[in-house]
């Protein structure tokens, strides 16, 4: 388990994130150019190395995060802390109101949509919704897996 200040080192490598002390000697790191509400990223990190990443309704960490999508960090290693900060700031710093469509089509002339959607990458079939994704990287390597190639 990485230490408290370990952590901290991680966490303030981010030039994009804000210290802010709170009580009982912990610690909040604010995303100060967030396009919502939220602008906390890492939450109530307490020198016993405790503390929690906000991740909204990340797809990807739905299985590890809490009904207010914080995800506890106390045994994260320095890559896991590393890749969790960046998610969370990546979603904080995403607009949805810009839709991304992509066409994906197979030597059968079968044609699907990767669709970006909240948070989310969804693979279309016409207008049937045939899977779901956290990140658009799990997405392309389900496509790549199952013969599609991005239309030009």
């Amino acid at each position: 388990m990485l230490s408290f200040e370990q952590k901290q080192s991680i966490i303030e490598s981010f030039p994009e994130l804000t210290k802010k002390e709170i009580s009982m000697n912990r610690v909040n790191y604010h995303f100060e150019e967030s396009l919502y509400e939220k602008t906390i990223v890492v939450e109530k990190l307490h020198p016993n190395g405790n503390g929690f990443v906000y991740v909204g309704d990340l797809l990807k960490y739905e299985k590890l995060a809490n009904d207010k999508g914080l995800v506890n960090i106390r045994d994260f290693s320095e890559l896991e802390l590393r890749e969790i900060i960046q998610d969370a700031i990546n979603f904080l710093s995403e607009d949805l109101d810009i839709p991304v469509i992509e066409k994906w089509s197979s030597r059968d002339g079968v044609t699907l949509e990767l669709r970006h959607h909240l948070r989310d990458w969804n693979i279309y079939y016409q207008d049937n919704l045939e899977e779901t994704f956290g990140t658009r990287e799990a997405a392309v390597e389900y496509l790549l897996e199952e013969g599609f190639r991005k239309k030009k």
